[in-house]
């Protein structure tokens, strides 16, 4: 399968992956063959990438981080718990915020059971969605990188559950949101700003008297804006006067936000939300959190096409495990010729060789379809 941009998309077509709303309900399924009106219609809901089956790279297999079934669940949670903010239903209703709790944890910590046991680097391309209701959505997204790199940097189980449960509710304080501020294409004024950056705060209020959820979940919710420099919102703490989760959900937020659809704004492939988080890295995000974040996920995510510095071009078609900038390449072109067998380019062990362009456009009217076998 590859990966393309949706104004790359050509008739006849199919899918490899299915197209998602923002509550993980299927859009356009899997096998679908494209049509002139779902093309247009995929690039009207913002969807900017999207995966096609290809001759070249109909073998790739992409494994998702977690089950359909366990993505289901934390939809189904994670909207539960937010429609119940956002309809204004007393907080003082302890037994139904004490069932919602346990809901989040048993969700939690089977996500975090199946990360565990993933054996890959983390990759979310493959999840495209609408952004209907995109902060369900990006709150899963947010809790299964939070997750990945606590891993990484080796948190105890006890801590990872609750990074899982603050990861999963940061942004319940947007429930509070107009929803015209928060889906406004445009620049925000300042005064619409404000009620943007109250979220925050909201979220803190909301989550510190939830009956079986951890404190740390609420300030989770508080500080998860808060930037190393004091440059962050609402209180601009600096450095370790932010929690280390809030530390972490700082990354993973930012890099949800920028390789996700947006109303406002088209999503980045992967490595570019990496060139903005290392814009940071120092003083708005801690370093050695991003190192460890990029060990974690695919930087060049399975199916995208590459330029490598030695004139050759190919697909990326499998990933090394903590070395995210280096994946396993098929070779199909060099120096603008076909090849006449593709075979396959290992960047770990070929270490002068390195990505230098991505693409996600078709190169030519032929681009999908294989060269003729030797």
């Amino acid at each position: 399968m590859r990966l393309l941009s949706t104004k790359s998309l050509q008739r006849n077509m199919t899918l490899a992956k299915p197209i998602y709303n923002g509550k993980g309900q299927v859009l356009v399924g899997e096998g679908v063959p494209l049509t002139p009106r779902i093309i247009d219609r995929l690039i009207e809901l913002g969807i900017t990438y999207v995966y096609i089956s290809d001759p070249f790279t109909n073998d790739i297999e992409l494994k998702s981080p977690i089950s359909e079934k366990t993505k289901k669940e934390a939809f189904q949670t994670i909207e539960q718990t937010f429609e119940v903010v956002k309809s204004g239903k007393s907080l003082s209703n302890v037994f139904l915020f004490e069932q919602l709790g346990k809901k989040f944890s048993f969700v939690v910590q089977d996500i975090l059971n199946q990360i565990k046991n993933h054996t890959d680097v983390i990759s979310l391309l493959s999840e495209v969605s609408a952004y209907d209701h995109y902060i369900f959505t990006h709150s899963l997204n947010v809790t299964i990188y939070s997750l990945a790199l606590g891993v990484e940097l080796k948190l105890p189980e006890r801590k990872l559950e609750e990074l899982g449960m603050g990861a999963m509710l940061h942004d319940v304080g947007k429930m509070l949101v107009p929803y015209d501020i928060l889906t406004k294409p445009g620049k925000l004024t300042n005064e619409e700003f404000y009620v943007i950056q109250k979220h925050a705060e909201d979220g803190f209020n909301i989550l510190r008297n939830i009956p079986n959820l951890p404190l740390v979940a609420a300030h989770c919710a508080y500080q998860h804006h808060e930037r190393m420099d004091g440059s962050g919102y609402p209180r601009s703490l600096v450095g370790e006067d932010i929690h280390y989760y809030s530390r972490i959900l700082a990354i993973t937020d930012v890099y949800d936000a920028v390789t996700s659809n947006r109303v406002y704004r088209q999503a980045l492939l992967p490595h570019e939300g990496l060139e903005i988080l290392y814009a940071g890295a120092g003083t708005k995000f801690d370093l050695t959190m991003i190192e460890a974040f990029r060990r974690s996920i695919a930087a060049y995510p399975t199916g995208l096409s590459v330029h490598l510095n030695d004139g050759r071009k190919g697909i990326v078609i499998r990933q090394n495990t903590g070395t995210s900038e280096r994946p396993v390449i098929r070779i199909i072109e060099d120096h603008g010729a076909r090849v006449q067998t593709p075979y396959e380019l290992d960047l770990l062990k070929e270490l002068s060789v390195v990505i230098v362009e991505t693409d996600t456009t078709l190169l030519g009217k032929n681009e999908i379809v294989p060269p003729k076998q030797t």
